[in-house]
C-alpha cells in the first residue's frame, strides 16, 4: 500500500520541509509591516482545516497519542514564544526580526524528522502523520497564543501612551 510506503514518509517529509521554508520566508516579510490581530490568529485557524485528515480512519490516533502530541508541541513552542516579540515604531506594533528564529524552525525540522524516523519504526505512517499535524498544531496555537498576549499588551501600551500625549496637548 502507498500509505505504508517509505516513499509516502519521504514526501510527507519533503512537504514538511517546504512548508518550514515557507514559514520562515513569510516571517522574514511579516516584520516588515505592522502586525494585527488579524495576522496572528488567521495562521492557526486555517491550519485547523487539516484536522479532517481523522475523520479517515487511517489517520486516527487515540486520545492518549492526542495529549502526548499536542503536549510535545506546547513544549517545542516555548522556543518560538521566547524569540517572538514587538516593537512599537510610530503608531504601529511590528514583529521584531529573530536571527535565532530561522536556526530554532531548522532545528525544530530536524528533530521533528529524527522523531519521525525512530518513531515511524513502531508506529504506522497514518499514525505517525496524525500525531505530528497535531504536534505541529500545538505548537503553532501556544506560540500564536503568546504572541497575541504580547500584541494585545503592548497595543494597550501605545494606546495609554497616545492617550497621554493627546491629552497634555490638550
Amino acid at each position: 500500500m502507498f500509505f505504508e510506503s517509505t516513499l509516502f514518509a519521504v514526501l510527507t517529509s519533503i512537504m514538511f520541509v517546504l512548508m518550514a521554508t515557507m514559514m520562515i520566508i513569510v516571517r522574514s516579510r511579516a516584520s516588515k509591516k505592522p502586525a494585527s490581530v488579524k495576522k496572528i490568529i488567521i495562521p492557526p485557524i486555517a491550519m485547523s482545516t487539516g484536522a479532517l485528515m481523522f475523520l479517515f480512519p487511517y489517520f486516527q490516533v487515540s486520545w492518549w497519542q492526542v495529549l502526548e502530541a499536542l503536549s510535545v508541541g506546547m513544549v517545542f513552542s516555548v522556543l518560538l514564544i521566547l524569540t517572538s516579540n514587538f516593537e512599537i515604531k510610530g503608531n504601529n506594533i511590528y514583529l521584531k526580526p529573530s536571527k535565532v528564529f530561522i536556526f530554532i524552525l531548522i532545528f525544530l525540522l530536524l528533530l521533528r524528522i529524527a522523531l519521525k524516523i525512530y518513531l515511524g519504526q513502531g508506529i504506522s505512517v497514518g499514525e505517525t502523520s496524525g500525531m505530528f499535524y497535531l504536534l505541529a498544531f500545538g505548537m503553532l496555537f501556544t506560540w500564536r497564543i503568546a504572541m497575541l498576549l504580547k500584541f494585545i499588551k503592548l497595543r494597550q501600551n501605545l494606546n495609554m501612551n497616545q492617550f497621554k500625549l493627546s491629552s497634555r496637548s490638550n
